[in-house]
Protein backbone atom coordinates (compact mmCIF):
# COMPACT_ATOMS: atom_id res chain seq x y z
CA UNK A 1 0.00 0.00 0.00
CA UNK A 2 1.14 3.76 -0.59
CA UNK A 3 -0.55 6.90 0.77
CA UNK A 4 0.54 10.18 -0.66
CA UNK A 5 0.05 13.45 1.03
CA UNK A 6 -1.00 16.14 -0.94
CA UNK A 7 1.49 19.36 -1.27
CA UNK A 8 -0.34 21.84 1.04
CA UNK A 9 -2.81 20.05 2.68
CA UNK A 10 -4.07 21.39 6.04
CA UNK A 11 -3.86 24.43 7.46
CA UNK A 12 -2.86 27.04 5.93
CA UNK A 13 -0.99 30.60 7.11
CA UNK A 14 -4.20 32.84 8.24
CA UNK A 15 -6.24 30.00 10.01
CA UNK A 16 -2.59 28.76 11.99
CA UNK A 17 -2.20 32.32 12.77
CA UNK A 18 -5.46 32.83 13.99
CA UNK A 19 -5.43 29.51 15.81
CA UNK A 20 -2.31 30.44 17.80
CA UNK A 21 -3.51 33.87 18.50
CA UNK A 22 -6.53 32.25 20.09
CA UNK A 23 -4.77 29.87 22.37
CA UNK A 24 -2.77 32.95 23.28
CA UNK A 25 -5.35 34.68 24.48
CA UNK A 26 -6.75 31.44 26.40
CA UNK A 27 -3.23 31.31 28.20
CA UNK A 28 -3.21 35.54 28.59
CA UNK A 29 -6.85 35.80 29.83
CA UNK A 30 -7.28 33.05 32.19
CA UNK A 31 -11.03 34.87 34.08
CA UNK A 32 -12.24 37.02 31.17
CA UNK A 33 -14.61 36.36 28.65
CA UNK A 34 -13.06 35.62 24.98
CA UNK A 35 -15.28 35.08 22.63
CA UNK A 36 -15.15 34.47 18.73
CA UNK A 37 -17.50 35.80 16.11
CA UNK A 38 -19.20 32.62 14.41
CA UNK A 39 -16.71 29.65 14.34
CA UNK A 40 -13.02 30.61 14.27
CA UNK A 41 -12.68 28.24 11.64
CA UNK A 42 -15.08 25.31 9.83
CA UNK A 43 -13.57 22.37 12.08
CA UNK A 44 -15.65 21.18 14.88
CA UNK A 45 -12.94 19.20 16.73
CA UNK A 46 -10.99 22.67 16.94
CA UNK A 47 -14.27 24.86 18.18
CA UNK A 48 -15.03 21.82 20.57
CA UNK A 49 -11.14 22.04 22.02
CA UNK A 50 -11.60 26.05 22.34
CA UNK A 51 -14.99 25.82 24.09
CA UNK A 52 -13.38 23.62 26.75
CA UNK A 53 -10.88 26.05 27.37
CA UNK A 54 -13.56 28.78 28.11
CA UNK A 55 -13.78 30.48 24.43
CA UNK A 56 -17.27 31.02 23.48
CA UNK A 57 -18.86 31.52 20.37
CA UNK A 58 -21.38 34.40 19.50
CA UNK A 59 -23.34 35.35 16.72
CA UNK A 60 -24.07 38.76 15.42
CA UNK A 61 -27.41 38.98 16.19
CA UNK A 62 -26.08 38.83 19.98
CA UNK A 63 -23.57 41.14 20.16
CA UNK A 64 -25.11 43.60 22.23
CA UNK A 65 -24.90 41.14 25.04
CA UNK A 66 -20.83 41.82 25.40
CA UNK A 67 -20.14 44.44 27.58
CA UNK A 68 -16.76 46.84 28.17
CA UNK A 69 -13.42 44.60 28.65
CA UNK A 70 -14.95 41.49 26.61
CA UNK A 71 -12.63 40.57 24.29
CA UNK A 72 -14.08 39.96 20.65
CA UNK A 73 -11.99 37.55 18.19
CA UNK A 74 -13.05 38.56 14.31
CA UNK A 75 -12.31 35.43 12.89
CA UNK A 76 -10.04 34.55 8.90
CA UNK A 77 -13.38 35.39 7.12
CA UNK A 78 -13.86 39.30 8.57
CA UNK A 79 -16.24 41.57 9.06
CA UNK A 80 -18.03 44.76 7.51
CA UNK A 81 -16.70 48.85 8.77
CA UNK A 82 -20.26 48.64 10.32
CA UNK A 83 -19.44 46.29 12.76
CA UNK A 84 -15.89 47.47 13.90
CA UNK A 85 -17.53 50.48 14.17
CA UNK A 86 -20.21 49.15 16.32
CA UNK A 87 -17.70 47.18 18.59
CA UNK A 88 -15.71 50.42 19.01
CA UNK A 89 -18.07 52.35 20.36
CA UNK A 90 -19.13 49.63 23.06
CA UNK A 91 -15.41 49.43 23.54
CA UNK A 92 -15.04 45.36 23.14
CA UNK A 93 -11.92 44.57 22.75
CA UNK A 94 -11.17 43.25 19.14
CA UNK A 95 -8.79 40.71 18.67
CA UNK A 96 -8.64 41.01 14.77
CA UNK A 97 -6.98 37.88 13.38
CA UNK A 98 -8.52 38.70 9.52
CA UNK A 99 -6.93 36.75 6.80
CA UNK A 100 -4.22 39.17 5.12
CA UNK A 101 -5.71 38.18 1.72
CA UNK A 102 -9.31 39.20 2.97
CA UNK A 103 -8.41 42.15 4.41
CA UNK A 104 -6.51 42.78 1.27
CA UNK A 105 -9.98 42.47 -0.46
CA UNK A 106 -12.14 44.49 2.16
CA UNK A 107 -9.38 47.34 1.26
CA UNK A 108 -9.74 47.53 -2.38
CA UNK A 109 -13.54 47.34 -2.33
CA UNK A 110 -13.04 50.02 -0.25
CA UNK A 111 -10.78 51.76 -1.88
CA UNK A 112 -12.73 52.06 -5.85
CA UNK A 113 -16.43 51.97 -3.74
CA UNK A 114 -15.19 55.44 -2.35
CA UNK A 115 -13.97 56.23 -5.86
CA UNK A 116 -17.31 55.57 -7.19
CA UNK A 117 -17.12 52.07 -8.77
CA UNK A 118 -19.48 49.55 -8.85
CA UNK A 119 -18.55 46.68 -7.13
CA UNK A 120 -18.49 43.23 -8.15
CA UNK A 121 -17.69 40.09 -5.97
CA UNK A 122 -17.81 36.43 -7.66
CA UNK A 123 -18.16 33.96 -4.54
CA UNK A 124 -20.96 32.50 -2.67
CA UNK A 125 -22.99 35.34 -1.28
CA UNK A 126 -23.96 33.89 1.81
CA UNK A 127 -20.26 32.77 2.71
CA UNK A 128 -19.19 34.96 5.61
CA UNK A 129 -16.08 36.08 3.48
CA UNK A 130 -17.74 37.75 1.12
CA UNK A 131 -20.96 39.24 3.48
CA UNK A 132 -17.83 40.68 5.28
CA UNK A 133 -16.51 42.49 1.95
CA UNK A 134 -19.65 43.24 1.14
CA UNK A 135 -19.57 45.56 4.31
CA UNK A 136 -16.93 47.64 2.67
CA UNK A 137 -19.43 49.09 -0.05
CA UNK A 138 -22.30 49.10 2.35
CA UNK A 139 -23.76 46.57 0.89
CA UNK A 140 -24.54 47.33 -2.58
CA UNK A 141 -21.96 44.94 -4.36
CA UNK A 142 -23.13 42.38 -7.16
CA UNK A 143 -22.11 38.86 -5.98
CA UNK A 144 -22.45 36.29 -8.95
CA UNK A 145 -21.46 33.06 -8.51
CA UNK A 146 -22.68 31.17 -11.76
CA UNK A 147 -22.33 32.33 -15.33
CA UNK A 148 -26.06 32.64 -15.37
CA UNK A 149 -26.12 35.30 -12.22
CA UNK A 150 -23.47 37.26 -14.49
CA UNK A 151 -25.68 37.26 -17.73
CA UNK A 152 -28.50 38.56 -15.33
CA UNK A 153 -26.73 41.32 -14.10
CA UNK A 154 -27.19 45.15 -15.65
CA UNK A 155 -25.18 46.90 -17.86
CA UNK A 156 -22.40 49.22 -16.19
CA UNK A 157 -20.42 52.30 -16.77
CA UNK A 158 -17.89 51.39 -14.50
CA UNK A 159 -17.13 48.77 -11.83
CA UNK A 160 -14.38 47.06 -10.06
CA UNK A 161 -14.70 42.89 -9.74
CA UNK A 162 -12.78 40.47 -7.11
CA UNK A 163 -12.72 37.34 -6.19
CA UNK A 164 -13.63 35.38 -2.92
CA UNK A 165 -10.03 34.26 -1.80
CA UNK A 166 -11.35 30.40 -1.73
CA UNK A 167 -12.66 30.64 -5.13
CA UNK A 168 -11.69 27.85 -8.10
CA UNK A 169 -9.75 29.86 -10.28
CA UNK A 170 -11.55 28.52 -13.62
CA UNK A 171 -14.62 29.66 -11.86
CA UNK A 172 -13.75 32.69 -11.34
CA UNK A 173 -12.31 33.10 -14.71
CA UNK A 174 -15.57 31.73 -16.83
CA UNK A 175 -17.17 34.26 -14.52
CA UNK A 176 -14.91 37.36 -15.33
CA UNK A 177 -15.29 36.68 -18.97
CA UNK A 178 -19.37 37.07 -18.87
CA UNK A 179 -18.41 40.75 -16.72
CA UNK A 180 -16.25 41.74 -18.84
CA UNK A 181 -19.43 42.29 -21.60
CA UNK A 182 -21.66 44.04 -19.18
CA UNK A 183 -19.09 46.44 -18.10
CA UNK A 184 -17.86 49.77 -19.80
CA UNK A 185 -14.91 50.14 -17.50
CA UNK A 186 -13.95 47.28 -15.87
CA UNK A 187 -11.08 46.99 -13.07
CA UNK A 188 -10.57 43.61 -11.93
CA UNK A 189 -8.01 41.82 -8.93
CA UNK A 190 -7.94 38.34 -9.11
CA UNK A 191 -7.89 37.88 -4.95
CA UNK A 192 -8.04 34.14 -4.76
CA UNK A 193 -5.68 33.49 -1.88
CA UNK A 194 -2.16 31.97 -3.59
CA UNK A 195 -2.15 29.33 -0.76
CA UNK A 196 -6.04 28.20 -1.57
CA UNK A 197 -4.50 27.83 -5.63
CA UNK A 198 -1.35 26.06 -4.52
CA UNK A 199 -3.30 23.36 -2.83
CA UNK A 200 -6.36 23.41 -5.83
CA UNK A 201 -3.77 22.19 -7.94
CA UNK A 202 -1.98 20.02 -5.92
CA UNK A 203 -4.49 17.98 -5.15
CA UNK A 204 -5.57 17.92 -8.74
CA UNK A 205 -2.14 16.14 -9.45
CA UNK A 206 -2.29 13.98 -6.99
CA UNK A 207 -6.07 12.79 -7.48
CA UNK A 208 -4.98 11.59 -11.11
CA UNK A 209 -2.48 9.43 -9.90
CA UNK A 210 -4.26 7.56 -6.96
CA UNK A 211 -6.92 4.99 -6.84
CA UNK A 212 -8.99 6.49 -3.75
CA UNK A 213 -8.71 10.08 -2.80
CA UNK A 214 -9.61 11.59 0.93
CA UNK A 215 -10.61 14.76 1.51
CA UNK A 216 -10.18 15.93 4.92
CA UNK A 217 -12.15 18.86 6.69
CA UNK A 218 -14.78 20.51 8.10
CA UNK A 219 -18.62 19.63 6.42
CA UNK A 220 -19.15 23.21 6.24
CA UNK A 221 -15.48 24.81 5.04
CA UNK A 222 -15.94 26.16 1.77
CA UNK A 223 -12.61 25.65 0.81
CA UNK A 224 -12.87 22.15 1.47
CA UNK A 225 -15.86 21.40 -0.17
CA UNK A 226 -13.95 22.91 -3.60
CA UNK A 227 -10.83 20.44 -2.98
CA UNK A 228 -13.46 17.61 -3.00
CA UNK A 229 -15.04 18.95 -6.37
CA UNK A 230 -12.00 18.73 -7.95
CA UNK A 231 -10.56 16.02 -6.43
CA UNK A 232 -13.91 13.97 -7.56
CA UNK A 233 -12.96 14.83 -11.53
CA UNK A 234 -10.12 12.76 -11.36
CA UNK A 235 -10.78 10.44 -9.04
CA UNK A 236 -14.10 8.35 -8.91
CA UNK A 237 -13.02 7.65 -5.80
CA UNK A 238 -13.34 10.57 -3.63
CA UNK A 239 -14.58 10.54 0.00
CA UNK A 240 -14.80 14.10 2.16
CA UNK A 241 -13.90 12.96 6.02
CA UNK A 242 -14.53 15.37 8.91
CA UNK A 243 -13.25 12.60 11.50
CA UNK A 244 -10.78 10.16 11.35
CA UNK A 245 -13.49 7.91 12.67
CA UNK A 246 -15.99 8.66 9.21
CA UNK A 247 -13.05 6.75 7.37
CA UNK A 248 -14.15 2.66 6.36
CA UNK A 249 -13.03 0.00 5.11
CA UNK A 250 -15.24 -0.19 2.12
CA UNK A 251 -13.46 3.24 1.33
CA UNK A 252 -10.08 1.67 1.15
CA UNK A 253 -10.22 -2.35 0.71
CA UNK A 254 -9.94 -2.23 -2.85
CA UNK A 255 -7.04 0.26 -3.15
CA UNK A 256 -3.69 0.44 -3.10
CA UNK A 257 -2.73 3.69 -3.91
CA UNK A 258 -4.00 6.49 -1.47
CA UNK A 259 -4.44 10.06 -2.00
CA UNK A 260 -4.65 12.52 1.11
CA UNK A 261 -5.25 16.17 0.93
CA UNK A 262 -7.17 18.55 3.69
CA UNK A 263 -8.90 22.37 4.05
CA UNK A 264 -7.36 24.71 5.00
CA UNK A 265 -9.04 24.83 8.71
CA UNK A 266 -7.95 20.59 9.15
CA UNK A 267 -5.01 20.51 11.70
CA UNK A 268 -1.97 18.46 11.46
CA UNK A 269 -3.23 16.36 14.39
CA UNK A 270 -6.58 15.35 12.35
CA UNK A 271 -4.43 14.66 9.28
CA UNK A 272 -1.77 12.30 10.90
CA UNK A 273 -4.74 10.65 13.13
CA UNK A 274 -6.73 9.68 9.42
CA UNK A 275 -2.95 8.50 8.68
CA UNK A 276 -3.30 6.00 11.43
CA UNK A 277 -6.91 4.74 10.94
CA UNK A 278 -5.83 3.80 7.36
CA UNK A 279 -2.65 1.68 8.08
CA UNK A 280 -4.83 -0.23 11.42
CA UNK A 281 -8.01 -0.29 8.77
CA UNK A 282 -5.20 -2.23 5.94
CA UNK A 283 -3.85 -3.88 8.44
CA UNK A 284 -0.51 -2.29 7.92
CA UNK A 285 1.62 -0.37 10.85
CA UNK A 286 3.91 1.58 8.01
CA UNK A 287 4.28 2.67 4.28
CA UNK A 288 5.69 0.77 1.83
Amino acid sequence: MKILIAEYAGFCFGVKRAIETAYQEIEKNKKGKIYTLGEIIHNPLVIDDLFKKGVKVIEEKDLEKLSKGDKLIIRTHGVSKKLYDFLTEREVEIIDVTCPFVKKVQNIVYEYYNKGYSIIIVGDKNHPEVIGVNGWCDNTAYVLNSIEEAKKMPQLKKACAVAQTTLIEKHWEKILEVINTKVEDLIFFNTICDATQKRQSAAEELAKKVEVMLVIGGKHSSNTQKLKKICERNCKNTFHIEAPKELTLDMIKEHEIIGVTAGASTPDYVIEDVLKRIKILKGEDKNE
